[in-house]
């Protein structure tokens, strides 16, 4: 079994231990810049020096892990800040008596079996014990978790707008949208490494290494293997993600009717999966487009016509717009400036019942006419005269 040594996670950063996080953020992009690999591309050691300050940037930029890495003075993904806590407390209580016990992969030096002093529980028993179990249960599960295979996981779905015009959307037809997706990579087929496993240089292939914290040794699964002693080779396509992002034009249809929030599945056309696992979906958000003339209203169709005050007042029929072409609209004697008729079934063929339709809702505008001459100006007026009705009346007396 490999033993590592400790992490100065600070001192690779070059901050105090008190530092902020903005501190330490503005710490790592400073070295960031210095050996990114882009800019000394085949330097080695340059590139090991930015994998450190990654790696220390993210125990210490991450308030949990932190918290972990300042009481154990290092860092593992199976241990809880509580957890952490706990030994820290008992770790403060407790003095050194010689001897070693050893439990599932934990080396504790420097104690007996009294354990701390003025730690005995009632009955004779020891606090130690119970400490024990809480780190024994979690390294011994974490390791039998890291050593299971990665097995295949679905890709994640997507989800994109997808605008499409006034008479498309009424209608149906073909439609091309450009999305970026996560696709198996072509060179390592989704597997994300390239060449067999070799034994890992970390552990030496036994799946653990010794990390000190304090006067305690801890066995925990090692971090560059995850535990199973053995590693891969990046791909160098992917960089080990087993997908690559591409852009595609994905054709997709709709259906006449379709209305504007509708969702529109496709299958298969999210992310990809990795190692075997499914694709995930694409869902398009349709937005449909305006129009000049005609508003839509679900299924129904909005629109306004003017007409005259003769019209208005002695009915006619007049012809109006629809999505079909033209047609023929009664309006009653007497329509008023503002009223709405209805044309049946005018309106837009629903997407999911086929043949059931809307209807056409025409709001009535009445124009005055501007007098142009005084034989218009004279009939006006004798016309106010046989019809003396105020129509403000009904107001007032509300009043």
């Amino acid at each position: 079994m490999a033993t590592t040594t400790q992490k100065d996670y600070y001192g690779t950063l070059g901050v105090k231990k008190t530092a902020t996080a903005e501190e330490i953020r503005k710490a790592f992009r400073k070295l960031a810049r210095k050996y990114h690999p882009d800019v000394n591309p085949g330097d080695k050691k340059a590139e090991e020096k930015f994998k450190e300050i990654s790696e220390a940037n993210d125990i210490l930029s991450d308030e949990k892990k932190r918290k972990v890495y300042d009481q154990l003075g290092f860092y593992s993904d199976q241990i809880d800040p509580a957890q952490a806590e706990a030994y820290a407390r008992q770790q403060a209580a407790g003095g050194g008596r010689g001897g070693r016990v050893d439990f599932e992969g934990f080396d504790f030096s420097g104690f007996g079996g009294g354990g701390f002093p003025g730690q005995q529980e009632a009955g004779g028993g020891s606090a130690w014990g119970s400490f024990k179990d809480i780190f024994s249960g979690i390294f011994t599960g974490a390791q039998q978790q890291q050593r299971q295979p990665r097995g295949p996981q679905p890709g994640s779905d997507l989800e994109y707008q997808a605008t499409v015009d006034f008479w498309t959307a009424i209608r149906g037809g073909q439609m091309k949208i450009q999305i970026n997706r996560q696709e198996v990579c072509p060179t390592c087929h989704g597997q994300a490494h390239t060449g067999g496993p070799m034994q890992c240089p970390e552990c030496h292939g036994t799946g653990q290494v010794t990390q000190m914290g304090g006067r305690m040794k801890f066995n925990i699964p090692c971090p560059r293997c995850n535990g199973t002693g053995r590693v891969t080779h990046a791909c160098p396509t992917c960089h080990g993600e087993g997908t690559v992002t591409r852009a595609e034009t994905v054709e997709f249809r709709i259906k006449g009717g379709t209305r504007d929030g509708q969702r529109i599945r496709l299958q298969g056309k999210g992310n990809a999966g990795v190692n075997g696992g499914p694709a995930g979906d694409l869902f398009l958000i349709v937005r449909t487009g305006a129009h000049p003339v005609f508003t839509r209203q679900g299924d129904d169709i909005l629109l306004s016509i003017p007409v005259t005050v003769a019209e208005a007042a002695l009915g006619a029929k007049i012809e109006v717009p629809t999505i079909d072409g033209r047609a023929q609209l009664k309006i009653p004697p007497g329509t008023q400036s503002g009223q709405r008729l209805r044309l049946r079934e005018r309106g837009v063929e629903n997407a999911q019942h086929p043949g059931q339709r809307g209807d056409q809702i025409v709001t009535v505008n009445v124009v005055v006419p501007h007098l142009q001459d005084e034989r218009s100006r004279e009939i006006m007026r004798e016309l106010a005269k046989l019809n003396p009705d105020d129509p403000r009346k009904t107001l007032f007396e509300k009043l």
